[in-house]
């Protein structure tokens, strides 16, 4: 299933003990709809109040309805901060986040102060002076396989730091600014972190040519600050 979900109200995707999220809400939804107890895969763990309009997850089940209509059964029984988009079979080993070849993720930041109130849960309020021109001279830095350990949050379980960004552009639309980035994979808290790093090259704090230096000391304490989570979307995944 393609789904998509406001996560303003949830402790991210992945459940946990004590905490209201998205997988739990999903699994909940479907033991009402077919009285089975499931778990859920997906492509990406978003964080909590961080957002997807294209989040892949996947389930075994052994109900009746078939593959096309289970969105529109499930959409019956689930919040309304979440929705089925589209929904098919896949193959038994199919696994979301395993089998992902990239990621699209894009962090929203508002310009503007009226409106602000209404944005507060879903961009990043900043009504800086920036310099796009250089922000988006340092994306140039970020394109490629690099070790991006500098810019991954303490606690990562992960063995491998390396990744490939095949996109990554910081662009201008009305009030808003838009980081677009796509990898193979990514780290905890990287774009977010990278956005926050962003934001110090506009603010003028580091140079574009920085990004450089910050991805050669594999060292988390010379990145930027970690910027919101509610500006942050999962747009897609490729298969």
């Amino acid at each position: 299933m393609i789904i998509q979900y406001d996560g303003s109200q949830y402790h991210g995707f992945q459940i946990q003990l004590n905490a209201h999220t998205i997988q739990a809400a999903l699994q909940e939804a479907i033991y009402r709809l077919t009285a089975e107890k499931v778990s859920v895969l997906f492509a990406g763990r978003t964080d909590t109040g961080v957002h997807a309009l294209g989040q892949v997850i996947a389930f075994d089940t052994s109900a009746s309805i078939p593959a096309q209509r289970w969105g529109l059964a499930l959409n019956s029984f689930l919040p309304p901060d979440i929705q089925v988009l589209e929904s098919e079979a896949a193959r038994a080993d199919f696994h979301p986040r395993f089998l992902a070849v990239t990621k699209h993720y894009r962090y929203r930041i508002y310009r503007s102060p009226l409106g602000a109130v209404c944005q507060r849960n879903y961009a990043w309020c900043n009504t800086e002076k920036l310099d796009l021109e250089k922000m988006q001279r340092a994306c140039a830095y970020l394109r490629g396989t690099h070790n991006f350990k500098s810019f991954c949050a303490s606690g990562s379980p992960v063995k491998t730091f390396t990744r490939t960004v095949s996109r990554c552009q910081m662009e201008e639309d009305d009030h808003y600014l838009f980081l677009d980035i796509a990898a193979d994979g990514f780290l905890y808290n990287m774009v977010r972190i990278i956005t926050g790093t962003l934001i110090e090259v506009g603010r003028g704090r580091l140079k574009a040519q920085n990004l450089a230096e910050i991805l050669a000391r594999q060292d988390r304490r010379y990145a930027g600050p970690t910027a919101p989570p509610q500006g942050l979307y999962l747009l897609g995944v490729d298969y």
